[in-house]
């Protein structure tokens, strides 16, 4: 379905053209996790009227506790999907509220709050994601021990390998279509770099629709791989000896009348074709990178993702604060005129939240006019750690703990998440990370175990 409607009105009659018999009211909390009530196509306009009610506090990390009203959702009309794969049923992403006002412990709220902020200034936020997943057995009484769902697939590099793509055809297949069928405009699909792990790109957009397309693309190849016999993770991850799975994040700003791209300029001295605007908003995601990080990479396993490249295992992710041309190892990338890639995102992230972080960084590198320096051509996998900081180059945190302590105390993004209940966001999302921290720090692993339980 590419129809794209504008209003309720549209809705109702494409459910009612369309025999659409379910419609999901869609929204997300902290983590990203899609929560959703299942409204029946008769139930439609009165549900949409008076909100799909639910328990905040059972939902999710969405700033409710059990003593609290029901947080209600109601749609966004242009949001609307069929789904290509069962379409039966239709699907609204929704804005949550609490007693009538607007929920400020809605992700989706925060991100557009920020989006307004920049369209104040004549700006807006287009951005496109490439999301890194891969398929594993669909074995329910085997969750914690993943396996490959192809149990050929163990090339030592068997990125771009066409046999790897060509015995999961059948897949890669369905999500294409299914993709193509929402006019998401699928433009690829490879087998990247991990054994197992593939990604399908979609055309860019604003920054609001994108993350809204980012939350359905997740369920979508999920529940797509099901049918297959198959699971999908975007887990960052998932095996130690295997490339992560990123959600490089790709954007520029455009002008009021999205006609023209600010990020792009052929008088570039430093030849990236970047605008001066685009310098700047460089200039702020580095001033930042170590706190925001929290954002783009929020869980501990993220931070296992973040690791140097070597001979012996391709990483492709940054663990420095640099930015350079098309060069895989730099925390920025600038991989053609006119756009900024951020590699630090990971499939784990809130995309809002994450979006509303790398928007807030630039946009402060505007306000300071921040000058990133001269584009960094090196491999900086192979360059000595001492030597790194003997030249300044500064390094992104290590895990969790030491990021969410930066971000804690960044005060460009306490003000771009906004405030809460008696708090302000940050704190509340600070407080929800150091609680994770701390209980995955209370569990002893199986690397402990081997190595110093008979140790000394």
């Amino acid at each position: 379905m590419t129809e794209r409607p504008k209003t309720k009105e549209d809705v109702l009659r494409i459910v009612r053209d369309r025999e659409i018999e379910f419609v999901y009211f869609q929204y997300v909390e902290m983590y990203g996790k899609p929560c959703a009530k299942l409204v029946p196509a008769q139930a439609l306009e009165e549900i949409w009227e008076d909100g799909a009610g639910a328990a905040g506090f059972a939902a999710g990390e969405i700033g409710q506790g059990p003593h609290d009203p029901d947080l209600m959702a109601f749609p966004d009309p242009t949001t609307f999907i069929q789904f290509p794969w069962q379409p039966e049923v239709g699907l609204l992403t929704c804005n949550v509220y609490v007693e009538g006002e607007a929920w400020p412990y809605d992700p989706r709220l925060i991100l557009q709050n920020m989006l307004d902020k920049a369209r104040q200034r004549g700006f807006i936020f287009n951005i496109g994601f490439e999301p890194e997943f891969q398929l594993l057995e669909a074995d329910p009484h085997n969750l914690t021990q993943p396996r490959r769902a192809d149990p050929y697939d163990v090339m030592q590099r068997p990125c771009y390998d066409v046999k790897g793509l060509t015995r999961q055809y059948e897949y890669i297949r369905e999500l294409s279509r299914c993709l193509n069928e929402l006019g998401w405009s699928n433009y690829a699909l490879d087998h990247e770099d991990a054994n197992g792990q593939f990604e399908g790109n979609i055309a860019f957009s604003d920054a609001l629709t994108t993350a809204d397309r980012c939350v359905v693309y997740k369920y979508m190849a999920d529940t797509i791989a099901r049918e297959h016999g198959m699971t999908a993770t975007f887990m960052p991850k998932p095996f130690a000896d295997q490339t992560g799975n990123g959600l490089h994040l790709t954007f520029s700003l455009w002008d009021e009348k999205n006609e023209k791209n600010l990020f792009e300029s052929k008088d570039d001295p430093r030849g990236l074709g970047l605008s001066q605007l685009a310098y700047q908003f460089i200039g702020g995601l580095i001033d930042h990178a170590q706190a925001y990080i929290g954002l783009t990479a929020p869980t501990v396993n993220s931070y296992k993702r973040l690791r140097r490249g070597t001979p012996e295992l391709r990483t492709w992710v940054p663990v420095n604060v640099t930015y350079g041309g098309n060069n895989r190892t730099q925390m920025l990338r600038v991989g053609g005129p006119g756009r900024v890639e951020d590699r630090t995102p990971d499939g784990s992230c809130n995309p809002y939240l994450a979006m509303t972080a790398i928007l807030a960084a630039g946009l402060d590198g505007i306000d300071r006019e921040l000058d990133p320096g001269d584009p960094n051509h090196d491999n900086l996998y192979e360059i000595p750690e001492e030597e790194l900081k003997r030249r300044g180059i500064e390094f992104l945190p290590g895990n969790l703990f030491e990021a969410i302590n930066n971000l804690e105390q960044d005060e460009v993004m306490r003000a771009a998440l906004g405030r809460g209940r008696n708090e302000d966001y940050l704190d509340y999302y600070c407080r929800v990370k150091r609680a994770e921290w701390d209980g995955y720090h209370r569990q002893v692993s199986e690397w402990e175990l081997q190595h110093q339980l008979h140790f000394p």
